[in-house]
């Protein structure tokens, strides 16, 4: 085997398995571990691995947060699914809060429920929800921030404490055994006193977040009630929500768990 496909092989075990061991590459390609460590550094040379002591890892990945506007661009089939059943769960004279997130907002604009009070920071949502009769909106004053297009800031946060809602419906980055994550502290700060401010505290995420852990952890798995994505997690995920409480919700009526 040639060297080339040798580093392949390499990248291909540490995309399934996370880390690998001198020891594994010499048994997995039955070379020495000279050779074995020579194609280490080399995968090294071109960024590809982290070396560590006795093998190596894969470099973190860190994705750059697209703006509001370009998220909505992409908002998926599963966003709008997800944003569906979410709305379905809202009724006749609720009072709720729905954060900044594109899949929230794709709840914002399948809702049909009538005397409902809704409590938002997003500017977007506070304009799709303007054309629907029934819903009476209130929309928190703060900083703008203008690329997320979210409101944030002590006013905010302030304001919230002055509400008492039945629902929350929060959007994540991320959802893992670290908890419920964001990329922006702001942001972060805000979902927080949303969640506190809530008898039922609903978390909208497509498969793709679960699993991924954002840099700013803003709620506990236990502080979620129930969590609407579009595929059934695996048996691990399952169990993790089981351990804090969580019930599930998929989209797909066949693979409704809870």
């Amino acid at each position: 085997m040639y060297q080339e496909e040798r580093l392949v092989a390499i990248v291909d075990y540490l995309k399934e398995h996370n880390r690998i061991t001198t020891e594994r590459i010499c048994t997995l390609l039955q070379v020495s571990r000279d050779t074995a460590r020579r194609d280490l550094v080399k995968l090294e040379e071109q960024n590809a691995i982290i070396r560590t002591r006795g093998g190596a890892i894969l470099p973190s990945v860190h994705q750059k947060i697209q703006g509001y506007s370009g998220r909505l661009k992409t908002v998926s089939e599963e966003k709008n699914k997800i944003g569906k059943l979410a709305a379905s769960l809202i009724q006749n004279g609720d009072r709720v809060i729905l954060d900044a997130s594109t899949t929230v907002q794709a709840c914002a604009k399948h809702l049909n429920a009538d005397d409902c009070t809704v409590i938002t920071n997003s500017i977007n949502l506070a304009e799709v929800l303007s054309d629907k009769d029934g819903i009476e909106i209130y929309l928190l004053g703060g900083k703008l921030e203008k690329e997320h297009r979210f409101l944030y800031g002590a006013s905010v946060i302030e304001k919230l404490s002055s509400y008492h809602v039945d629902k929350a419906l929060i959007g994540v980055v991320g959802i893992s055994e670290h908890g419920i994550t964001i990329e922006h502290e702001e942001d972060g700060l805000v979902k927080r006193k949303m969640i506190q401010q809530a008898k039922q505290v609903i978390a909208l995420a497509d498969y793709s977040k679960l699993g991924s852990t954002g840099f700013y952890q803003y709620a506990e798995l236990s502080e979620i009630d129930l969590l609407i994505t579009d595929r059934l997690p695996d048996r691990a995920f399952c169990d993790l929500f089981d351990l804090n409480g969580v019930e599930l919700l998929v989209t797909d009526q066949d693979e409704r768990k809870g």
